[in-house]
């Protein structure tokens, strides 16, 4: 039996998932709610917002849609899939509450506590004077050393995380989120955290609330330059899998995490299906969880799907049958992937939007490359900027430096006014391992 598939989102993400599950047997056709250039290329895009609970709905139901995958965490975390489920739809992505392990970092940190997950140490206040007050009382002098990462609790982009060397920097960070609100409702709480050192690295797991299939581990690039240099980003790339997580930490991971958060998740009333995203710090004392996502990362997700050999559609719909333990797991490609994420002049910051891009279609054409659409719209046909993040360069390779140089190749054929991304994306695989 074949269905129609309808992904809610307009990312890299999404661009990844609709060209994924394209080629399953089992699906007639994919619609993007509202995708973007490269969405409109492989599927079929649809001008309804990801936050028009209505219209998504009624759009499923009238078009035999036999599953729907929210790729975003904004329409996760506001409970889309709890009205779609209500409405009888087929459904991949957790529900709204379980959705607040993301939504909330109070919630998550909070949980992990509860839970004797390891993670960093922590303070939440409600209010930047407390926070405030906090970080004055602990240090005298505006240039004493801090070392501490301040969060605003909710959704801000990927951005609403300051790490903080100085007490001035600190006292700045809290301003910004709870007083000056630059990243809005976001900033309601305030986690004030230890800075954990180490290397960073991403677990994917897809879970039914029951069976956990850890996937390849992966390593994002958050800050925006060279060296891990500059302000935080959504990702400006990321590669698969990471060598610097070698099968016995993986395991601890999976034992010392993944598995007591999925039972923590089921014990508070808030079981988890879909995707959990643990983004840990490997430290000298073990891993440790930074965050949870609840949905693919991007542009980790990139890479994975792209190396992922299984039916992408099979797996979602086991998971959403809690069937995850009947699959003979997940077949991968043994070669490595890299993302290099391609971006708007300005970004994270201000940016100029509508520049035409050229050379995408060479590098689509290069030997195991393939490039998902981000921040692009079609104008009068043509492929402009739409996002800070625009573009996913990702290649496959035969080692990562091979995946790495074929990347940055076809990154070389496409143009357009202020493009630019980081040009070493990858090379801390090449530095924790010979690959």
């Amino acid at each position: 039996m074949s269905y129609n598939v309808l992904i809610v989102g307009s990312g890299g993400r999404e661009h990844a998932i609709a060209w994924k599950l394209s080629q399953s047997k089992h699906v007639r056709e994919v619609f993007v709610a509202p995708g973007n250039a490269g969405t409109a290329a492989d599927a079929k895009n649809l001008d309804i917002a990801q936050d028009d609970h209505a219209g998504l709905i009624a759009f499923a139901q009238s078009n035999d849609v036999g599953l729907v995958v929210v790729g975003p965490e904004a329409p996760l975390v506001a409970g889309l899939v709890d009205d779609m489920q209500e409405a009888g739809l087929r459904v991949f992505g957790p529900s709204k509450v379980a959705s607040e392990l993301e939504g909330s970092k109070v919630f998550c940190k909070n949980l992990l506590r509860s839970a004797d997950i390891a993670t960093a140490d922590y303070q939440t206040f409600r209010s930047a004077d407390d926070a405030m007050r906090y970080i004055k009382d602990r240090y005298a002098e505006p240039t004493d050393p801090v070392n501490v990462v301040v969060k605003a609790d909710g959704l801000a982009a990927g951005k609403g995380v300051i790490v903080c060397e100085k007490r001035s920097e600190a006292l700045e960070a809290i301003d910004r989120i709870g007083a000056r609100k630059e990243f809005g409702a976001a900033g309601k709480e305030i986690i004030i955290e230890e800075r954990l050192t180490g290397p960073e690295v991403s677990v994917l797991a897809i879970t039914d609330g029951e069976t956990i299939l850890t996937l390849p581990t992966a390593q994002d690039h958050k800050p925006a330059l060279d060296g891990d240099k500059g302000p935080n980003t959504g990702g400006m790339g990321a590669y698969c899998p990471a060598p610097v997580l070698d099968e016995e930490t993986l395991a601890k991971v999976e034992s010392g995490i993944l598995v007591p958060v999925v039972h923590a998740m089921k014990r508070c009333r808030r079981p988890f299906k879909g995707v959990l995203y643990a983004g840990l710090m490997l430290t000298p004392a073990g891993p440790k969880v930074l965050e949870f996502n609840v949905r693919f990362g991007d542009p980790e997700c990139q890479p994975l799907l792209m190396r992922l050999k299984s039916d992408l559609a099979e797996v979602m719909q086991a998971t959403i049958d809690g069937k995850l333990g009947e699959l003979d797991g997940l077949e991968f490609d043994d070669r490595p992937g890299i993302c290099v994420v391609m971006a708007s002049e300005g970004y994270p910051g201000d940016y100029e939007k509508g520049h035409a891009i050229t050379g995408i279609a060479d590098a689509d054409a290069m030997e195991n490359v393939k490039v998902f659409h981000a921040g692009t719209k079609l104008s009068d046909g043509d492929a402009v900027n739409a996002g800070g993040r625009v573009l996913g360069v990702t290649a496959l390779g035969d080692s990562i430096s091979a995946a790495k140089l074929q990347a940055y190749k076809a990154v070389a054929k496409i143009r357009w006014q202020g493009a630019w991304c980081r040009k070493d994306i990858s090379d801390k695989a090449l530095k924790s391992a010979s690959v």
